[in-house]
């Protein structure tokens, strides 16, 4: 499938990219070519391959939970620039 330089055009145009038109020459010429790779790709045959969201397998990276104690109200509040009846007090943000 050729892509032409109108398609390449109506491309960027969705893209919001204002294009000289040496540029979309070579835009058409470089999706063609990104095109033509995905079609080669379309020709290997997938049957029995199970669909994978990474190239490796990957196993929960994360560490268990662990239950620990909390730094504490007067330590949490001990840095900050404002407080107020236990709480951070931040400025008013909504009229």
């Amino acid at each position: 499938m050729k892509l032409t330089r109108e398609q390449a055009a109506q491309v960027a145009k969705l893209a919001r990219l204002d294009l000289p038109e040496a540029e979309l020459s070579k835009l058409a010429t470089q999706m063609d070519a990104i095109l033509a790779y995905v079609d080669k790709l379309n020709e290997l045959d997938t049957d029995g391959i199970e669909p994978m969201s990474h190239a490796v397998p990957m196993d929960n990276a994360f560490r268990e939970d662990q239950i620990k104690p909390s730094i504490g109200l007067e330590r949490a509040l001990k840095n900050a620039p404002a407080a107020k009846d236990d709480c951070f007090q931040v400025p008013k943000v909504i009229e």
